[in-house]
């Protein structure tokens, strides 16, 4: 018997705390190159992107500080939660990255980790590092809606 395969994203991991601490200008689909174990211990759902963020290296670009836990099922072969991972991009889009994170005093953040057609893969952001006072700005219009929402649902009740 044939197992039907999904073709849509599974997400694995979001990163939240991006889109309140960034602008992003652009988002682009990365590959990302892992060791086996690492995408089993994904395909568990364990993963974390939350304070990683990309860097140049020799004109390649590496994914640093993303938390892979160790899958418990591999044995000697086991890789190193925190290490580094290259993203698989293009050459032009390498270039053009790297070209506006010189340049324009910007970063690359990744949003979110997923499965596509069996590939992980990350979507990374070029991003402007917001100030404080557009988090404050960010808290209050969040906080205004919550509050419209709770008395429009006390009206129609």
């Amino acid at each position: 018997m044939k197992h039907k395969i999904s073709l849509g994203q599974k997400i694995i991991c979001l990163n939240r705390k991006a889109s309140f601490n960034y602008f992003f200008l652009e988002t682009l689909e990365a590959g990302i190159s892992l060791k086996g174990s690492e995408v089993k211990s994904l395909r568990d759902g364990k993963g974390s992107i939350a304070d990683s963020y990309a860097v140049d290296n020799n004109g390649e670009l590496f994914l640093v500080n993303s938390h892979i836990p160790l899958y418990r099922q591999s044995s000697y072969n086991n890789h190193n939660p925190k290490s580094n991972r290259k993203l698989l991009l293009k050459k032009k889009e390498i270039n053009k990255l790297i070209g506006r994170i010189n340049q324009e005093g910007l970063t690359i953040v990744p949003t979110k980790m997923y499965f596509m057609k069996g590939k992980v893969k990350v979507e990374i952001a070029v991003a402007k590092g917001k100030k404080l006072y557009d988090k404050r700005q960010v808290k209050k219009t969040r906080d205004w809606n919550r509050e419209k929402a709770r008395l429009l649902s006390k009206n129609n009740k």
